[in-house]
């Protein structure tokens, strides 16, 4: 993700997946969405890869809370209203449209949720709500994983790719969070 990040720096709109987007680059709200989630990203990526250790979740308590609260002021305040401003305009028509709104609303709403009973002190709600809201900040990977492994096994056209891991690079992500929640429990 990073050497993704770096190609856009310091503010390049004719790089990577901004050659698909020209349409929308004059659009003030949309390109400045556009960069603060791409630069943004990479916060919530490192702070939320490290509230699962249990390392530091036992012996660097205020860490772990403090880099909490980076991941959910950076998706409560920043990546997540960027997100949710350019999954309207996502390619591929209305389908992708809805799967990166959809994405947005369930990524913010999972992530205030675990705040929210972090402040209750119900950690084992917290747990949950953040293994869900890590899994759809996974989705910048696995979007992109996907999206490598079906163009390079299945000959589709590129909006169908898209269409396809707009929905795929978040969907199972979750559900294999739900699937860990559930394993957890028993």
């Amino acid at each position: 993700m990073a050497v993704i990040t770096v190609a856009y720096l310091p503010y390049n709109t004719d790089v990577g997946f901004l050659r698909i987007k020209q349409q929308y680059i004059t659009i003030d709200q949309w390109r400045i969405a556009f960069f603060i989630h791409v630069y943004a990203s990479m916060w919530v990526l490192l702070a939320g890869f490290t509230q699962f250790s249990k390392a530091i979740q036992q012996h660097y308590p205020r860490l772990h809370r403090n880099l909490g609260y980076i991941y959910v002021v950076d998706v409560l305040l920043i990546t997540g209203p960027a997100g949710l401003l350019m999954g309207f305009y996502a390619n591929g028509g209305l389908s992708s449209r809805i799967a990166f709104v959809l994405l947005a609303v369930l990524w913010l709403y999972f992530t205030a949720m675990a705040l929210i009973k972090a402040k209750q002190k119900d950690f084992s709600a917290h747990r949950r709500f953040m293994i869900r809201s890590y899994a759809l900040t996974l989705s910048a990977i696995t979007l992109r994983a996907w999206k490598y492994a079906i163009t390079n096994t299945v000959e589709l056209p590129p909006m169908d790719v898209y269409r396809v891991v707009a929905w795929v690079g978040w969907g199972l992500n979750l559900m294999v969070a739900e699937w860990i929640i559930w394993r957890e429990k028993k």
